[in-house]
């Protein structure tokens, strides 16, 4: 089963910073999206590594 994290950041240079991250760490970049008028980050991925995802997301301080 999938899970979709979205996460709003202050600024479009947040966003690509958390894409970054997320690429490093292996996450393919079919499973991100960015929408950068809500400045909004999202990912699907399984639930299993939604902590990992989690983590990340929130390294780069989000709104939400």
């Amino acid at each position: 089963m999938s899970e979709t994290i979205t996460k709003t950041y202050g600024s479009v240079e947040a966003l690509h910073n958390v894409k970054e991250d997320l690429v490093a760490t292996g996450i393919e970049q079919e499973h991100i999206y960015l929408d950068q008028a809500a400045k909004q980050v999202k990912v699907i991925l399984p639930n299993v590594i939604e902590p990992e995802i989690l983590e990340i997301l929130n390294r780069h301080k989000p709104l939400d």
